[in-house]
């Protein structure tokens, strides 16, 4: 009876053994194995440009950019806070630090962002912002961001672009603080009062003014890289013919007949050509015209106004950049905050409702209409 037991242990000894032998055999060996991908190469860059509300909100649009963070730097204060910031003394500005891929974007890229989202002629402030705590800035992290700093400064300088001279300092940066919590993407946070205070700081206006669509570099269309304009075969296919005609041929559509006028989900709108976004319903009303109005442009980067002086008429008309589509027209007789009523052809958009964003790719956006991502 012993025997035939201890036979028995030994038996299951014997296939436990051989069993762990031909598992072992088919695991990879650490030669065969993938080698682990080597983590992302991410920069930084610092800049000053104002109220770091919108500097965060123009740089975190451009591809590439993993990340941007409000702070202060640039004074001689330790462990700043806004009141003292603000206030002036501290010798801070406002400034954001943005993390970039250098593969999908360059510094010399994130330079001409920066030209073109801030006043370089302005020694006191920038817009509204009042003060060297507002002051524009490039802070270099090595020689080479210097050099690159230094070099797109006087290519500016040389440009022509502006009439007075360019003050914007360039220097090292010293010490970095991040900005209160409740600084960090304001702009998604708040978008009624962020919207309020940048249409009312005159950034846009001025820069609307400041650069032409034929001046901009390749680099400012970063943040709108995704957003294509097909050939017009494409476009036939893919459009209506009220759709074509509209967008295409600078066409209206009849009022009260068309798809969004009276549209009241919460969501945004894009180009029904390039599929930029354009508008949000969180400024949308009914102007009582028949087509859908909105009171400011959900990008204002996004949006082109032209002088149109069709029909004995001078009217503004409104296309999109990266698709040139024919949108509508603008007109000075909309309500507050703007007073603007963006007049637009449902046949120039696509409506993505609120639920839908992430799905679409508009993800970024379900904050205005407190979405969970």
């Amino acid at each position: 009876m012993k025997r035939s037991v201890v036979l028995t242990i030994l038996t299951l000894l014997l296939v436990f053994i051989i069993y762990q032998s031909a598992s072992s055999d088919n695991q990879p060996t650490e030669k065969a194995m993938e080698p682990m991908p080597k983590p992302k190469t991410i920069k930084i860059a610092t800049f000053a440009g104002g109220c770091f509300w919108c500097t965060e909100s123009d740089f975190e649009k451009v591809a590439g950019v993993v990340d941007v963070v409000s702070g202060y730097t640039g004074g001689h204060q330790e462990n700043p806070n806004y009141y003292e910031v603000s206030a002036g003394g501290t010798g801070h500005t406002e400034a954001i630090q943005v993390f970039y891929d250098p593969e999908k974007v360059s510094y010399q890229e994130l330079l001409d962002v920066f030209w073109r989202h801030i006043d370089p002629t302005d020694p006191g402030g920038q817009f509204v912002d009042r003060g060297d705590q507002y002051r524009s800035a490039i802070f270099y992290h090595d020689e080479e961001q210097k050099r690159l700093a230094e070099a797109s400064k006087e290519r500016l300088a040389q440009s022509g672009q502006f009439s007075k001279s360019i003050v914007t300092e360039i220097t090292p940066l010293e010490k970095f603080y991040e900005a209160e919590e409740y600084h960090q993407d304001y702009y998604r946070k708040n978008p009624i009062r962020y919207k309020l205070y940048r249409y009312n700081s005159g950034r846009d206006q001025f820069l609307s003014k400041a650069w032409r669509p034929s001046q901009q570099s390749a680099a400012l269309s970063a943040a709108n890289s995704t957003y294509t304009k097909p050939k017009d075969e494409a476009l036939r296919e893919k459009l209506t013919p009220l759709q074509y005609k509209v967008t295409q041929k600078d066409g209206t559509e009849p009022p009260f007949k068309n798809e969004y006028w009276d549209n009241k989900k919460d969501g945004i709108y894009v180009d029904i050509v390039s599929g930029e976004p354009l508008f949000s319903s969180t400024d949308k009303f009914d102007s009582g015209t028949g087509w859908p109005s909105f009171t400011q442009p959900l990008e204002p980067e996004n949006i082109v106004e032209k002088v149109d002086r069709s029909f004995f008429m001078v009217r503004t008309e409104v296309r999109s950049k990266s698709g040139d589509s024919h949108l509508g027209h603008v007109f000075p007789d909309g309500p507050p905050p703007t007073g603007l009523r963006y007049c637009i052809n449902s046949a120039s958009l696509k409506f993505i409702p609120k639920e839908e964003l992430k799905k679409a790719g508009y993800e970024k956006y379900a904050t205005l209409f407190n979405v969970n991502k």
